[in-house]
């Protein structure tokens, strides 16, 4: 059954430079999903090009601007995903300190994912951040609880290596770095995986939970677009889950903000206000794209109203890149995936709160729209909130884009 919706559009505020369906906000029952926010004006120019600082708190600001319009605020936020332009040379810590600056000190603050890249879409753009929040559907603002993980380097305050508000547990994007931000196991992607596993485990023992209750896993890990890349870390990873094991994404990144640091890891989890792991059903559609190595993660995982889906792509059952290097075709073939697995909980494309696309390329709008343009049209309006990330490159050679799917049934 179908939950509903409402959407957010403030007035005056930034646009695309072509027409979409998206919308900058999707509310559905306590759940809030902010798209991808940037300092951009109301015809799509960037503002503040070049200064990180501002745009930072303009973006933040216009978290703020869309979660009003939903009947929630900052306060409400439990999870910030931060992509922001990092070429080696600026320090991630004053950056999350600015994000941190423009929340509200009211209690446990949200848990955040820090992902550093070479550009953004737009020239002069220099970060976008999306975020969830939650608020009860009569107005009343949720309890939450948060974790801070010891020996790790602490998180500017009101920021949470993990919090919980009701079934929902998000844990920040975990890192093998010492209690003063140095990378423990320098280089070795291996013996730093197994450090975030077992972290990732602490935060969620905090909460009463574990590594099997969780719902999404996403791995962001230096590396160049080769599968020699993420294989021994991805079997390291794959030995904490139990199958049917979460839906999950992988992506490469050029380098990690801390030098020598290979790997970081953010997981959701779900897990029942009396302490009890949920019931869950998964899906893998017959002849869908499989790994080149087995791996316990599923394509499409339900628990409760909640349906994640792991980054949808263009391979064959054996792993194989299907039209290589033509980004619109793959874009196409993931959307194709992506309305497969949905179909196997009996849902559909409007059912979908949250889309998240990483794509190859750079600061040019033209990537950005080719792929862009092809997702908007599988939506009916108002569509759900997006976020769009270059790359120059993703896991597989000639593989162009990766997108992954939130959606809520009832």
């Amino acid at each position: 059954m179908a939950l509903t919706r409402t959407h957010s559009w403030p007035e005056g505020h930034w646009d695309w430079p072509i027409h979409i369906s998206h919308k900058h906000g999707i509310r559905c029952g306590d759940m809030i999903f902010v798209g991808g926010q940037v300092d951009l004006d109301s015809r799509g120019a960037v503002l503040h090009a070049g200064d990180l600082a501002t745009q930072t708190a303009s973006v933040m600001a216009n978290i703020d601007k869309v979660l009003r319009e939903l009947g929630a605020d900052l306060g409400d936020v439990v999870k910030l995903i931060a992509f922001y332009q990092n070429d080696g040379s600026r320090d991630e810590q004053r950056f999350l300190a600015d994000v941190a600056r423009q929340l509200p000190v009211n209690g446990a603050g949200p848990a955040i994912m820090a992902v550093p890249l070479p550009a953004l879409a737009y020239p002069g753009m220099l970060v976008e951040i999306e975020a969830v929040a939650m608020r009860g559907a009569d107005g009343h603002r949720l309890e939450r609880q948060g974790v801070a993980l010891r020996g790790a380097a602490p998180l500017p305050a009101p920021l949470s290596h993990g919090v919980r508000c009701g079934e929902m547990i998000f844990v920040s994007g975990l890192s093998a770095t010492d209690a003063n931000g140095a990378s423990i196991a320098a280089g070795d992607i291996v013996r730093q995986s197994q450090i975030v596993m077992d972290r990732i485990g602490e935060v969620l023992h905090g909460f009463g939970a574990g590594h099997d209750d969780a719902v999404k896993i996403n791995t962001y890990y230096t590396g160049a677009g080769q599968f020699a890349d993420w294989e021994g870390a991805a079997r390291v990873r794959a030995r904490y889950f139990t199958e049917p094991g979460p839906a999950a994404t992988g992506i490469p990144l050029p380098r990690h903000a801390t030098p020598g640091l290979m790997t970081r890891t953010e997981i959701t989890a779900m897990l029942g206000k009396d302490g009890r792991r949920l019931s869950r059903s998964h899906v893998w559609p017959q002849g869908h794209w499989d790994w080149p190595i087995h791996l316990p993660y599923k394509h499409g995982i339900r628990c409760g109203p909640m349906i994640y889906l792991g980054g949808q792509v263009a391979l064959t059952p054996k792993g194989e890149v299907i039209e290589p290097d033509d980004l619109v075709e793959q874009t196409r073939i993931a959307m194709q995936n992506i309305r497969r697995v949905l179909a196997g909980f009996g849902a559909g494309f409007d059912d979908v709160v949250k889309v998240t696309a990483f794509y190859e390329g750079g600061a040019s709008a033209d990537q950005l729209h080719k792929n862009l343009s092809v997702r908007s049209a599988c939506f009916t309006e108002p569509g759900p909130a997006t976020t769009g990330v270059p790359l120059p490159f993703l896991a597989y050679e000639q593989m162009v884009i990766e997108i992954e799917v939130v959606a809520m049934l009832g």
